[in-house]
C-alpha cells in the first residue's frame, strides 16, 4: 500500500547511489547476495535476542535490496537478478520470523501464523506475475521490475515498519504476527480476486 509513496522519496538516493557502484563494477547480483546474507545475520540476531543488532542487519539488508534493483536498472535488468532478488526476498521475510520465534518458543503459534500469512500474500503475488507475463500484462505503478507487481495492503514498506516494531518492541510481538498476519490475509483475497477479475475466460 505504501510502496508507491516510498518509491517516490528513496528511488533518487538511490539512483545516485547505484551510479557510483556501478562505477565500481559491483554489479546488483553481487548486492543481492551480500544483502541476503546480511538479513540472515539478522535474523540469527534475533534468535540471541540481540534486537538493535538485528534491526540494524535488517535494515543493511533492506538497503542492499534497493540499490540491487537501482543498479540493475542502471545496468539492464536481467532475469537471473530478478529470479534471484524475489527468492531472497521471500526466504529473507520468514528468516526473520523464524528468527525471533527461535528466541521466543512460547511465540511459536503466532510466528507459524505469520509465516503462513507470508505463504499466502508470496503465492498469490507470484502466480498473479507468472499469468500476467503469459499474457503480456505489465505494469509499473511501483516502478520497473522484473516481474508483474500486483500491490496490496501489506507490501514491502509495511514488511518493513512491521520487522522495525518486532525489533523495537518485541514484547508485542504476538500482537503484530496477529494482526499483520490478518491484513496479509486480507492483501491475498484482494490479489485472488484481482486475478480472478483478470484471468477468468
Amino acid at each position: 500500500m505504501l510502496d508507491a509513496a516510498a518509491r517516490r522519496l528513496i528511488d533518487p538516493p538511490l539512483a545516485r547511489a547505484a551510479a557510483v557502484l556501478a562505477g565500481l563494477g559491483i554489479g546488483a547480483n553481487a548486492l543481492t547476495i551480500a544483502g541476503f546474507a546480511l538479513g540472515l545475520l539478522g535474523a540469527g540476531a534475533l534468535a540471541v535476542q540481540a534486537y538493535g543488532a538485528g534491526l540494524a542487519l535488517i535494515l543493511a539488508n533492506r538497503l542492499m535490496d534497493g540499490l540491487d534493483g537501482a543498479v540493475a536498472r542502471r545496468a539492464g535488468a536481467t532475469d537471473l537478478g530478478g529470479y534471484l532478488d524475489i527468492v531472497c526476498d521471500f526466504v529473507f521475510y520468514n528468516a526473520v520470523v523464524f528468527g525471533f520465534a527461535a528466541g521466543h518458543p512460547e511465540q511459536a503459534i503466532a510466528a507459524a501464523f505469520l509465516m503462513l500469512s507470508f505463504t499466502g500474500t508470496g503465492t498469490s503475488f507470484l502466480a498473479f506475475a507468472a499469468l500476467a507475463a503469459k499474457r503480456n500484462l505489465s505494469t509499473e505503478a511501483r516502478g520497473r521490475k522484473s516481474l508483474y507487481y500486483l500491490g496490496g495492503l501489506t507490501e514491502g514498506t509495511e514488511t518493513i515498519l512491521l520487522f522495525v516494531a518486532i525489533c523495537l518492541f518485541p514484547a508485542a510481538f504476538p500482537w503484530l504476527a496477529w494482526g499483520f498476519g490478518a491484513l496479509c490475509w486480507a492483501t491475498t483475497g484482494a490479489r485472488v480476486a484481482a486475478a480472478v477479475r483478470t484471468f477468468k475466460g
